[in-house]
């Protein structure tokens, strides 16, 4: 079976195949890769996620002329292309036929599967091309690049092996078709199925053809099961769990953490130098990174995840925490310029770190004590919450208090001016309130009243401060009176109930201020870079849920139905979209974008025992 989201391109008349976000994933938790609609990888990072890419053509559009940083597979005189995944698994098929009705089809996929007890989820790419008819003739581009694009790798050779050499990696490629054909690029007609094995610097004893096919079954196996486990809504099937496969080939496997997407300095709108990195763990996505792996079932990956944060949180001797943290929990994330890359569609600069793990960002306290708790709470997980660690997390609760009405940098992570942040304030809150029915749950009442005094105290004042009269609106910052995409999550968070008043009033207040077509901006004042051109697209999720919340379903199942409509042919988001052309722009795959998919997918949905 295929998926019912797929594509197909006649080249006769899309002739420029420009650098687009139209764009495939790959993976197994270990490593990911960006696969475009021609079939060339164009994105893969060595050793892990946030390593340097191999492959790193989507942030060089003159890759070819220039050289090496990509991997193709060219079929000669190419007529038509379509591309598709295996109906609910991660790997991708993708057909080529030319004007002779030759065809081709090439399989991409990185093995992950059940053995000898455990997951196997080696540092491996493989590409099978395969024979469908007629007599085709391709060409095999193969030029891995280091350090960021600079370098051409250098290549040793074997009997049936190409070594491509980085600066702090080997890649080796293992295949079963002619290395001449492969380091001189010399077209061949295909007359069998062919195997390329992108793989760590080890020999493979076995026949690579027989390898690869029992590898893709066993694959496919896997997430066919992984799938069948999902607690998924009888609405938006399809859409959902395509975007729990994503969500699951942004977890590194090895520590457990969620990258906040692939890539880095993929630009938030055409000529904005808003490119940032985004291969690294925010501890504000945790809570909805946490919530949406809740609701899918999904309780091994949540758990591990829990495990990376309790790490984070609870595993040091002080009280305060940063945004944002690499997936081994590196705490130094230095921002560089890197100037070898010219950047997505020439829009640079390239930046390698982010610099926000340097910002005071005051709601990642009640961000990771909301996550945390569900392991007070959730009677499936192995590993439980008791006295030990709420003693833990009360030091992160104290830091709240004390901060809760400070300036900080914000959510939005400004780079350029502090202040006293609304939403900052609600999270500082939501770490008290959680920690009283933390406590509560322990049967600890004295430490239950401690927080639920210092809560309702913290409540008190984000309703003095931060609520204003003439907007009839709780605002960005105390005192302010600009409106912050944010507020909507009020009722989510549990500040407000939906059926106060000043939660729909706020709602309305946003709609009327934020919202452009079917998309709210984060903010429309001007920042450290202009005023934001794009829509983030989380927010209009976020409005979707404030919508369900005050009953507006109708509402808010026609915007949801008209957002899936943006998604990229293989029911992807990115991180921001353009409302007037549709297209995504920001760093991709966004897991931001896919947790709010399937969370407005759940709540929408009807459900089961109601639909037939």
């Amino acid at each position: 079976m295929v998926n019912n989201l797929s594509f197909q391109i006649n080249l006769d008349e899309d002739k420029t195949m420009k650098p687009s976000l139209d764009l495939a994933l790959i993976g197994n938790g270990q490593i990911g890769a960006l696969i475009n609609k021609a079939a060339e990888i164009v994105w893969y990072c060595l050793p892990s996620f946030d390593g340097d890419p191999a492959f790193c053509s989507l942030l060089n559009a003159h890759a070819e002329e220039e050289g090496h940083g990509y991997c193709s597979v060219e079929l000669l005189d190419c007529s038509t292309i379509s591309q598709h995944y295996i109906d609910n698994t991660a790997v991708l098929v993708t057909r080529m036929t030319d004007h002779q009705d030759s065809e081709i089809e090439i399989f991409d996929f990185a093995p992950r599967f059940r053995q000898y007890g455990r997951i196997f989820s080696p540092l491996m790419l493989i590409r099978e091309i395969k024979l469908i008819r007629g007599t085709p003739r391709i060409r095999l581009r193969v030029r891995p690049a280091y350090d960021y694009g600079k370098c051409l790798c250098d290549t040793t050779r074997g009997s049936h092996h190409i070594r491509y050499v980085g600066s702090d990696w080997v890649l080796r490629l293992t295949t079963d078709m002619s290395l001449t054909a492969i380091k001189e690029e010399l077209p061949f007609f295909l007359d069998r199925k062919i195997t390329l094995i992108f793989g760590a610097d080890e020999t493979i004893s076995e026949s690579v053809s027989d390898l690869a096919r029992r590898f893709r079954c066993e694959t496919l196996s896997y997430w066919q099961d992984w799938v069948r486990d999902l607690g998924i809504p009888f609405e938006w099937q399809d859409e959902v769990i395509r975007a729990a496969i994503t969500l699951k080939l942004n977890a590194f496997e090895d520590t457990g953490a969620i990258i906040a997407a692939m890539t880095t300095s993929i630009p938030e709108a055409a000529g904005t130098t808003r490119n940032w990195d985004y291969r690294y763990c925010w501890l504000r996505d945790s809570y909805f990174v946490v919530n949406a792996l809740n609701r899918l079932g999904t309780t091994h990956t949540m758990e591990k995840y829990l495990a990376y944060l309790i790490n984070l949180v609870a595993g040091g001797s002080g009280s305060a925490i940063q945004p944002v943290y690499g997936i081994d929990g590196k705490v130094r994330l230095v921002e560089s310029i890197v100037e070898s890359l010219p950047g997505y569609r020439g829009i640079g600069p390239v930046r390698v770190g982010n610099q926000a793990y340097q910002q005071v960002q005051h709601d990642v306290y009640g961000s990771a004590i909301l996550a945390v708790a569900h392991v007070f709470f959730d009677q499936r997980l192995v590993r439980r919450g008791d006295n030990a660690l709420f003693r833990r997390l009360e030091p992160l609760g104290e830091t709240a208090v004390l901060v809760y009405d400070q300036p900080d940098a914000g959510l939005w992570e400004l780079r350029g001016a502090l202040r006293v942040h609304t939403f900052s304030s609600v999270m500082c809150w939501a770490a008290c309130d959680r920690l009283a029915k933390i406590a509560t749950r322990l049967g600890v009442s004295e430490r239950a009243s401690y927080w639920r005094n210092h809560a309702d105290r913290i409540h008190a004042v984000i309703c003095k401060y931060a609520w204003n009269h003439e907007r009839q609106a709780f605002v960005a910052s105390f005192g302010g009176d600009s409106l912050d995409a944010s507020m909507l999550l009020l009722h989510d968070i549990g500040f407000l109930t939906a059926d106060d008043p000043r939660f729909a009033s706020t709602v309305s207040a946003i709609e009327d201020d934020l919202k452009r077509g079917d998309y709210i901006y984060r903010y429309l004042e001007a920042d450290d870079f202009g005023v934001p051109e794009n829509a983030f697209l989380v927010c209009t999720f976020w409005y979707i849920y404030a919508l369900v919340a005050l009953d507006r379903n109708i509402e808010a199942r026609e915007l949801f139905e008209r957002l899936l409509s943006c998604r990229n042919s293989h029911g992807l988001f990115a991180e921001h979209i353009d409302p007037r052309t549709g297209e995504q722009w920001g760093n991709f795959v966004q897991t931001y974008s896919m947790v709010g998919l399937i969370n407005c997918a759940i709540r929408l949905s009807q459900r089961w025992d109601s639909a037939f």
